[in-house]
């Protein structure tokens, strides 16, 4: 039978992910109330990290303005299924890193976009 009083910890996690689980060493003892705070503190970072550059993606990306309502609604799915995204292939997949790489993306497109607009006004 396996011993439940332990958790192990992957090793070969992507850098953003490395960064926060960094302390935990291989494995978690679940009896342990530090290591226990530990997992959850780094597991909260990870996922406020992706909450976060998920909002950016999406107000640089795709975001209209919306009434108040919608907005909650939507913001409240997003971090919702952020949080279930973060929860199944936060240690599996590199999330914060996607995430990062977007954003910076459409940062890009969006200043190209403004300074165009920019430009024709000007010259319109």
């Amino acid at each position: 039978m396996q011993d439940m009083s332990t958790l192990p910890v992957p090793t070969d996690l992507w850098p953003v992910a490395d960064f926060f689980f960094k302390g935990l060493g291989n494995e978690v003892n679940l009896n342990d109330e530090s290591e226990v705070g530990m997992l959850f503190r780094s597991f909260m970072l990870l996922y406020l990290t992706v909450v976060i550059l998920t909002i950016i993606t999406f107000k640089l990306g795709f975001a209209k303005k919306l009434p108040l309502g919608k907005n909650i609604v939507v913001y409240s799915v997003l971090i919702i299924g952020t949080f279930i995204l973060t929860l199944i292939l936060g240690l599996n997949l590199p999330l914060p890193e996607s995430l990062l790489v977007a954003a910076v993306i459409l940062g890009v497109y969006r200043l190209r976009l403004h300074r165009e607009r920019g430009a024709k006004e000007n010259n319109g």
